[in-house]
C-alpha cells in the first residue's frame, strides 16, 4: 500500500508542477483559469488519496466545499468568455 500511496503523490505532485508552469505561463487568461480549475481538481483529488489511505472521512466536508467552489469559478470564467467573445 505505501508504494501506491507513494506513486500517487508522485504524480500528483507533477501534476501540479505541470499545472503551475501553465498558470506562469499560459498565453491568455483562459488558459490560466483553466489551469487554475486544473489545480483545484488535483488539490482535491490529493485530499481524497488522503483520505481514503488514511481511512478518515473527516475531509468529505472539505471536498464537496471544494468541488463547489471549483464549479462555480467554472460557469464564472465561462460566463466572462462568453460576454468579452460577444463585444
Amino acid at each position: 500500500m505505501t508504494v501506491v500511496a507513494v506513486t500517487v503523490a508522485a504524480l500528483l505532485a507533477v501534476a501540479v508542477g505541470l499545472t503551475l508552469v501553465r498558470i506562469i505561463r499560459g498565453p491568455s487568461i483562459l488558459d490560466r483559469a483553466v489551469a487554475t480549475d486544473v489545480l483545484l481538481a488535483v488539490v482535491v483529488a490529493a485530499i481524497a488519496t488522503e483520505a481514503a489511505y488514511s481511512r478518515d472521512a473527516t475531509a468529505l466536508p472539505v471536498l464537496v466545499v471544494l468541488a463547489i467552489l471549483g464549479f462555480v469559478g467554472s460557469v464564472s470564467v465561462a460566463r466572462f468568455a462568453a460576454r468579452r467573445n460577444d463585444k
